[in-house]
């Protein structure tokens, strides 16, 4: 399998990096591009760039536009940004690949391949509501980073892993990063 991941400027990078880890785990050839803004972001929310590079098979500048994940013809099993900022989903919405990263997902779209969108912004205006139903008419999955708590997290990490494991299951990917609903095994805890 080969993904290509987006980190854009958006606070919780925290999930983009544990997307890597697991993707790395399951040997998963990887893409990656990280935007300017996001290293400051990183920087400042959780750790060094480095550690997030060293996750993956490959990755590339945000101006590269060289960078094989931006043709069509450089096939892949899709793409996730998380990540993903309201500017970078305006970007897309409107067609606008002008970066590595807003190219490699507009080259997503149109070749009909799996584009996630890991939204992590609120409240959001209309605007972004536009901005997200284009791009789900246009094929994407628009997935914010929502942390459920019907499997009654207790850490930090039980909330990003729900946020992962939802990625992971738009693109078809095994995993076990939460407790699927039961609710069947749900009704007889509440009886006992």
């Amino acid at each position: 399998m080969r993904l290509v991941v987006g980190i854009t400027g958006a606070s919780g990078c925290i999930y983009g990096k544990r997307l890597l880890q697991v993707l790395q785990k399951k040997r998963v050839e990887t893409h990656l591009v990280i935007t300017d803004r996001a290293k400051r972001i990183i920087e400042q929310e959780n750790g060094a760039v480095t550690e997030y590079v060293g996750l993956v098979s490959y990755s590339y500048d945000e101006s590269d536009m060289d960078a094989p994940i931006v043709s069509g013809s450089f096939a892949t099993d899709g793409m996730v940004i998380v990540p993903c900022s309201m500017k970078t989903l305006s970007s897309l919405a409107s067609g606008y690949g002008n970066n590595c990263l807003t190219r490699a997902a507009d080259v997503t779209l149109k070749e009909r391949r799996p584009l996630v969108i890991v939204l992590r912004e609120t409240p959001l205006s209309a605007i972004h509501l536009t901005n997200m139903l284009k791009l789900a008419q246009a094929g994407a999955v628009v997935l914010p980073a929502m942390p459920a708590f019907y499997n009654r997290p207790k850490t930090i990490d039980d909330l990003v892993n729900f946020v992962v494991g939802k990625i992971l299951d738009a693109l078809r990917v095994d995993h076990d990063l939460y407790e699927r609903w039961d609710s069947t095994r749900r009704r007889v805890a509440m009886f006992l």
